[in-house]
C-alpha cells in the first residue's frame, strides 16, 4: 500500500474510506511500531499523490527498491553558472518539494520566485551557415590532406532553451523523460538537465537583501546579458563588462599582468557587441573604466552591474522563445524573443540579437494560452490587434504577466486610496459625466478591487506594527546574545587559567611522586644495611671494636629516623596536592557545564531569531490577494 500510495492516488470513491483506514493504523494504540512507521510514510505518500496526481512514467526499480529500504536517491541540480548541489529524492518527491530542500540548503530565505527548470541543450553538426536561434562556434580544419579545400567551416548550432516545471511534476517523471528524451535523439547530442533559476523578476525583489538571493539574481541577469538579451551601446557594454571583471577577481593595479584578462574579456562581453569594433579597442576603454573602479568592492559592483540592467526599458525581463502565427502589423520576424518584465512585454529579433518593439501594461488589453500558443490583444498607435506566437511557455508567459499586472494594479489603487477624500469625490463627479454606456461593470470591479486594497492595507499596517515589535524583541534578543557571548569568553579564560593551573599542580605531584620513591628506596637501604649491622655484632669483642659497632649502629639509626620524617613529609605534601588537584577538577567540570548550557542557550536564541524572522518576512510578502481576473487587465484606471 505504501508503495501504491507513493505512485498513484487512489480514486475519489475510496479515497476517504483508505485515508481514514490509513489513519487509524498509524494512530492506533495497540499498532506494531514497524507497522505504524510504514502507516505513517503512507498517509504522507497518500497526502502528496492526491495533490500532484499519478506518476506519469512506471516508477523505476531502483525507486522501489529505495523506497522499500527507506533510502533516499539523489540527482544533480545546476545553477547558471555551471555550479551545481546534489539534492534528494523518492518516487513521491516533486518539484515543490526539490525546491525547498534545495532553498534549505543554499541558506535561501525568500525563494517563492524560484523554481526548477528543464534545460535541453541540443547541438547540430552541420556546413550550413545558418546558425538559428543560438551561438554559432566555427573552426578551421586543416591540413589540405584531409581535405581539398584550404578552409572547412563547420558550424554548430548551440541551442539552449528553459523549461518552467509545474511544482506538483515529479522528480522521478523528468529524470526518466530525460533518458527517454536522450534514447530518442540519438542523431544530435542532446543534453538535459534540472535548473535552478527565478521564475521572473518582481520590483518587490529589489527591498530583499538576502545575499544569495542578491547573488543568484546576479548570476541569472549575467547568464542572460552574454547571451545577449539584453543589447546595450558601446559605453555600457565596456561599464558592465567592467564591473563583471571586478566582481569576479577585484581590483588590481595593473590588469593586463593578469593572465586570466583576455579570457575574462572574452567571457563577460557578449559576442555579437564585441564584434562591432575592434578587439583592442574594447581592451583599452574596458581597462581604462577598470581603473576607475579602485574604491568599489565585488559587492558594490555587483549591485550596480544590477542597477544599469534595471534601468533597461527591458531590464530584469524573463525571455521566451517563440513563433510568430499572426502578425496584424506585418513588422515581426518569423522567430521572436519575447521579454516579460514590470513595464510590459518586450519584442527581440533572435539573430542577430535586436530590440524591436515594446507593449506597456496599460496597451494590452487581453491574453491568453492553450497548450502550443498564446496570444495577446494589445493597442499599437491606438489600433487594437490580435498577435498570436506558437510556444509551449503559453502558461508562464500568462502567469507572468498577470503577476505584473497585480502588482501595478495594487501600487495604483493604493496610491488612489491615500489621496484626500475631496479631490476623490470630484474625480468621481468627472468619471461619472464622462462614463462609457457600460461603466457600471467596472465600477463595481473597482469597488470590489478598492475593498481588497482596503483589506490588504490594514493587514499590511498590521504586518508592520508586528514587524516592529519583533524588531524589537529581535534587538533585545540579540543584546542579550551579545551579552551571553561575553560572558561565554570570560567563562573561557576562567577555565583556561583553571585549566593551566591543574597542569601545573599535576606536574607539581608529579615531582613529588618520584620524590617519594626515591625516598623509599632510601628507606629500605637504611634499613637493609641496620639490619646487617646487628647481625655482625661479636660478643666476644666487647672493647674498643665494640665501641666502634655501637657508633656506627646510632648513626645509622639517626639517619634511618630523618629519612622517615623527611618521607612524612613528603606524604603529607603529595596529600595536599591531589586535595588541590581534584578540587580544581571539580571547578573545571563546573565551568564546562556551565559554557555548555550558555552554548546551547545561544543556539535556542539564534534559532529562535532566525524562525520569527522567517515567519515574519512569509507573513509579509506573501499575503492572500484574492479577486484579482486571471489573464484580463481593465486599463481603463491605469
Amino acid at each position: 500500500m505504501y508503495l501504491c500510495a507513493s505512485s498513484m492516488p487512489p480514486s475519489k470513491d475510496i479515497g476517504a474510506y483508505l485515508s481514514e483506514y490509513v489513519h487509524y493504523i498509524a494512530h492506533g494504540a495497540t499498532t506494531d511500531s514497524d507497522v505504524r512507521v510504514l502507516a505513517l510514510n503512507t498517509l504522507n505518500a497518500l497526502k502528496r499523490s492526491v495533490k500532484a496526481g499519478p506518476r506519469v512514467a512506471i516508477p523505476a526499480r531502483e525507486e522501489i527498491e529505495a523506497l522499500l529500504t527507506s533510502r533516499k536517491l539523489t540527482t544533480i541540480v545546476f545553477f547558471l553558472d555551471e555550479t551545481f548541489e546534489e539534492i534528494t529524492y523518492d518516487m513521491a518527491t516533486t518539484v515543490a518539494d526539490a525546491v525547498e530542500e534545495l532553498a534549505g540548503i543554499i541558506k535561501l530565505s525568500v525563494y517563492s520566485s524560484f523554481s526548477l527548470f528543464e534545460c535541453r541543450k541540443i547541438v547540430n553538426g552541420s556546413k550550413s551557415s545558418e546558425v538559428g536561434n543560438g551561438i554559432s562556434f566555427y573552426f578551421q580544419v586543416a591540413p589540405p590532406p584531409l581535405s581539398q579545400d584550404l578552409n572547412l567551416f563547420i558550424y554548430f548550432w548551440h541551442a539552449e532553451e528553459y523549461i518552467g516545471l509545474d511544482d506538483n511534476k515529479y522528480i522521478g517523471d523528468l529524470l526518466s523523460e530525460f533518458k527517454s528524451a536522450k534514447d530518442r535523439n540519438k542523431g544530435e547530442i542532446l543534453h538535459c538537465k534540472l535548473v535552478f533559476k527565478k521564475r521572473l523578476f518582481r520590483e518587490s525583489d529589489e527591498a530583499v537583501t538576502d545575499p544569495m538571493f542578491v547573488q543568484l539574481s546576479y548570476v541569472q541577469l549575467q547568464h542572460d546579458y552574454i547571451l545577449g538579451n539584453y543589447p546595450v551601446g558601446r559605453d555600457d557594454a565596456a561599464q558592465l563588462t567592467a564591473l563583471q571583471i571586478l566582481v569576479e577577481i577585484g581590483f588590481i593595479d595593473n590588469p593586463e599582468s593578469c593572465v586570466e584578462w583576455i579570457s575574462l574579456l572574452e567571457r563577460f562581453l557578449p559576442r555579437q557587441v564585441a564584434i562591432t569594433r575592434a578587439k583592442r579597442d574594447w581592451e583599452l576603454d574596458i581597462i581604462s573604466r577598470y581603473q576607475l573602479m579602485e574604491h568599489l568592492s565585488k559587492d558594490d559592483a555587483r549591485n550596480q552591474f544590477l542597477r544599469i540592467l534595471r534601468t533597461l526599458p527591458y531590464g530584469n525581463s524573463v525571455f521566451f522563445s517563440v513563433r510568430k502565427i499572426d502578425d496584424p502589423i506585418g513588422l515581426l520576424p518569423g522567430r521572436i524573443i519575447l521579454g516579460i518584465n514590470k513595464r510590459g512585454v518586450h519584442f527581440f529579433r533572435p539573430v542577430p540579437k535586436e530590440y524591436l518593439h515594446s507593449a506597456e501594461l496599460r496597451d494590452i488589453m487581453q491574453f491568453g494560452s492553450s497548450n502550443t500558443a498564446v496570444f495577446f490583444k494589445m493597442r499599437v498607435a491606438g489600433v487594437l490587434h490580435i498577435f498570436q506566437f506558437e510556444t509551449k511557455q503559453g502558461e508562464e508567459i500568462c502567469v507572468a504577466l498577470q503577476t505584473h499586472i497585480n502588482d501595478v494594479m495594487l501600487r495604483r489603487y493604493s496610491k488612489a486610496r491615500s489621496g484626500s477624500a475631496t479631490s476623490t469625490v470630484s474625480q468621481n463627479d468627472v468619471s461619472q459625466a464622462d462614463k462609457p454606456p457600460n461603466a457600471e461593470m467596472y465600477d463595481k470591479r473597482v469597488q470590489e478591487l478598492s475593498k481588497v486594497v482596503d483589506e490588504s492595507q490594514k493587514k499590511a499596517d498590521q504586518l508592520r506594527d508586528e514587524l516592529q515589535r519583533k524588531t524589537q524583541q529581535e534587538r533585545e534578543m540579540q543584546e542579550e546574545l551579545e551579552g551571553l557571548k561575553d560572558t561565554l569568553q570570560s567563562e573561557r579564560h576562567i577555565i583556561k587559567e583553571v585549566t593551566s593551573e591543574r597542569d601545573r599542580l599535576k606536574s607539581l605531584c608529579d615531582e613529588k611522586e618520584s620524590s617519594l620513591q626515591v625516598a623509599l628506596v632510601e628507606k629500605n637501604r637504611l634499613e637493609t644495611k641496620l639490619t646487617n649491622g646487628q647481625g655482625q655484632e661479636n660478643n666476644t669483642k666487647m672493647d674498643l671494636s665494640g665501641n666502634h659497632c655501637e657508633r656506627d649502629t646510632l648513626t645509622t639509626v639517626g639517619s634511618v629516623n630523618s629519612g622517615i620524617e623527611m618521607l612524612t613529609k613528603l606524604e603529607e605534601e603529595l596529600k595536599s596536592c591531589r586535595k588541590e588537584l581534584a578540587a580544581s577538577k571539580e571547578v573545571s567540570k563546573k565551568l564546562i557545564m556551565e559554557r555548555n548550557m550558555l552554548e546551547q542557550r545561544i543556539q535556542r536564541l539564534e534559532r529562535a531569531k532566525s524562525e520569527e524572522v522567517f515567519c515574519l518576512i512569509i507573513k509579509h510578502f506573501l499575503f492572500p490577494f484574492p479577486g484579482l481576473a486571471a489573464n484580463t487587465l481593465f486599463t481603463s484606471y491605469f
